[in-house]
């Protein structure tokens, strides 16, 4: 029998199956590498870590060993929109050229799934009178009785942030499980069960961490027990796995809890007006609660927050009340399905609320976000690296990380201590790009230093309009705050000809479709641009950064893995601070050349990337472009690129 490795290398040859599916198709060097180390480790059942420059074919080069190793796989993408793609555009073509039998399956998190029950419940007692709402819940309504799948996804002609979908899906709190009066029609049920028994699925981290949580609790498991474990943009998985490793309790979860109560009240517990009262009395101070914070969002240390004397008599309110509620309901147990279940989500939310107010506790960040109508609270453990280790080395399983961007200085040290994979293979695979010719990086001279904010905005603008206009716009400005994103917003389209798309106009999808219809658009935008973006040829032809991305310096959780570092006796800036900048500098880099024939400029303004000793290990972690400090010569290349377009 011909080993996965023999097998993978017969499919990626000249004249193999993919070939002969995929017009266009020839396998470059660089995927044949990480095909076959992807192909060793399912083979010896080990863990690989391995970096693959853009242009490299990574998706191509996991999927082939995968569907060649006739073992049970699990793919985690990044975001919900690279699931489906890998699932309705990628798969199909894989299978179809290697003629593979085997039975695939998509799974999303349950927000995904339409909840017959709520659905049921809320279209008979309609829970706000907003003619928005009453028509997307008689919409879905009506696509509930068509729907094979339940998929919320289905819906296009709904709003993505419409307010009837909380109501028509179920989240872990207020699912009634195996209780629910139409647990066997259930969509969520019928989608794990077809994910079951298939042999590969597709799911996202924010599932596959939902599920190892569920694990470590102990009451059953979300996703079947697979042999090889393949995560497709492996940089995004630290943060997630220390946040559902952690413990929050938000003001939307208690209101919500509050509502389904309401709900009880005015159907099984008519005869129970104490209770009404009561939970009136918990939801109004919830609202109380959120009104202790200041009106913008903002992020906080929860430690520092929770000993101010106003707060702590709000939270003793609170807790006095939610006690009481607890108690009364407790009379009520056993008169419906739905009673008993507020009962349970009390219960819980009430334990998480004292979790959240121990602030004793160690080798925790206890930290607070606020949104315009809600807070939340986070117990997040700073590490999770033995955790995650046990669960990666417990069994004979294959474990595949890949991003192009796992690496800090040429090493993966930093990703490695993280995540607890210190014994993990590593491959580092270059780009098959030539950025020598296609790119050129500049960092512009004489411009103060980033902390001089008026003095950089001016600063940035000025530098932003020559290099625009001379490239017919084609560019994406990338930030570090919503400060200077709003800014620039303001005054960027009274300096210049070409439109100005803004991030938060409307979804990233439909920015990204008519940014690229116009064909001399500028797009700024923050955090979400950075990464998961792919425009390619010469609608995006020049990014410019603002300043370096390092996280800010008033994020409790850095504030708190830095407290830690220091304690080990390690230098908090050189072990949390410069490789996470590095790593999310290299997505920003990395949106620019996504094709072998794209050419482009790269502006980053910010000269402590020339001035710092630090500056040098940004550089030698990006792609090896051509670097100028002098605009004039960048200039001289977007009209070299352009001439050379117009000769094409």
């Amino acid at each position: 029998m011909a080993s996965i490795r023999a097998e993978v290398a017969a499919a990626f040859r000249p004249a193999g199956p993919l070939a002969r599916q995929i017009p266009g198709f020839r396998a470059r060097d660089a995927q044949l590498q990480l095909a076959d180390r992807i192909a060793h480790a399912i083979e010896k059942q080990s863990v690989l870590l391995a970096e693959a420059g853009t242009g490299t074919g990574k998706t191509f080069a996991y999927l082939v060993p995968a569907l060649l190793s006739g073992q049970k796989v699990l793919i985690s993408t990044g975001t919900k929109n690279l699931q489906e793609q890998l699932f309705h555009r990628d798969l199909p073509s894989m299978t179809a050229a290697l003629a593979s039998p085997l039975q695939l399956a998509l799974l999303k998190g349950r927000a995904n799934y339409l909840c017959l029950y709520r659905l049921e419940q809320h279209v008979a007692h309609v829970p706000v009178a907003e003619p928005q709402l009453l028509q997307d819940l008689s919409l879905i309504n009506k696509w509930a009785a068509e729907t094979q799948t339940g998929d919320i996804g289905e819906l296009t002609y709904i709003a993505e942030d419409s307010k009837a979908l909380p109501y028509v899906t179920s989240t872990t709190d207020n699912c009634l499980g195996k209780d629910c009066p139409v647990y066997e029609d259930c969509h969520l049920l019928k989608a794990r069960k077809k994910a079951q028994a298939a042999d590969l699925v597709v799911v996202n981290h924010h599932l596959f961490f939902a599920d190892l949580a569920i694990k470590d609790t102990g009451f059953g498991e979300l996703l079947p027990q697979m042999d090889v474990f393949v995560f497709d943009e492996a940089h995004q998985l630290p943060d997630l796995a220390c946040d559902y490793f952690g413990e929050h309790v938000s003001s939307r979860q208690l209101l919500e809890l509050c509502r389904d109560l309401d709900l009880a009240c005015k159907t099984e517990l008519r005869d129970h007006p104490q209770l009404r009262k009561i939970t009136d009395k918990v939801a109004q101070q919830v609202k109380d609660w959120r009104l202790q914070f200041p009106v913008e969002p903002e992020r906080g240390n929860w430690r520092e927050r929770s000993q101010q004397p106003q707060m702590q008599s709000m939270m003793q309110r609170l807790t006095e009340s939610m006690e009481l509620l607890y108690q009364v309901l407790k009379e009520s147990l056993g008169r419906s399905e739905a009673v008993d279940h507020c009962f349970e989500r009390l219960a819980q939310n009430r334990n998480r609320l004292q979790k959240l107010n121990d602030t004793s506790k160690p080798d925790v960040s206890l930290w607070y976000d606020t949104s315009r109508m809600h807070l939340t609270l986070h117990l997040t453990p700073l590490s999770i690296a033995e955790k995650f280790r046990e669960v990666v080395f417990a069994g004979q399983k294959s474990w595949v990380f890949t991003s192009a961007t796992l690496s800090v200085d040429g090493g993966f040290a930093h990703y490695q201590q993280q995540m607890g994979l210190e014994q993990a293979d590593t491959l580092l695979l270059d780009s098959p790009f030539d950025y020598q010719q296609q790119a050129l990086l500049c960092v512009p001279r004489y411009l103060p230093e980033p902390h001089q904010h008026q003095a950089m905005q001016q600063a940035l603008l000025n530098t932003a309009i020559p290099l625009i206009e001379a490239n017919q716009g084609r560019c994406f400005m990338l930030f570090t705050s919503h400060r200077m994103l709003k800014w620039m917003a303001e005054v960027l389209p009274e300096q210049i000809r070409q439109p100005v798309l803004v991030q938060g106009q409307t979804s990233k999808r439909v920015l990204l479709d008519k940014f690229v219809q116009l064909d001399d658009a500028v797009l700024l935008g923050t955090s979400s641009f950075w990464e998961g973006v792919d425009v390619r040829g010469d609608a995006l032809s020049l990014v410019i950064i603002d300043k370096l991305p390092f996280a800010s310096p008033d994020d409790p959780l850095l504030q708190a893995r830095m407290e830690a570092s220091s304690k080990q006796g390690v230098d908090p800036f050189a072990a949390v601070q410069l490789p996470q900048a590095v790593i999310s500098l290299k997505q920003g880099v990395g949106r620019l050349i996504r094709d072998v024939t794209d050419r482009g400029v790269l502006v980053i303004c910010d000269n402590r990337l020339v001035t710092r000793p630090y500056g040098e290990v940004f550089l030698k972690s990006l792609p090896p472009m051509q670097r100028s400090r002098d605009l004039t010569r960048t200039l001289q290349f977007i009209a070299d690129k352009a001439s050379a377009s117009k000769d094409d």
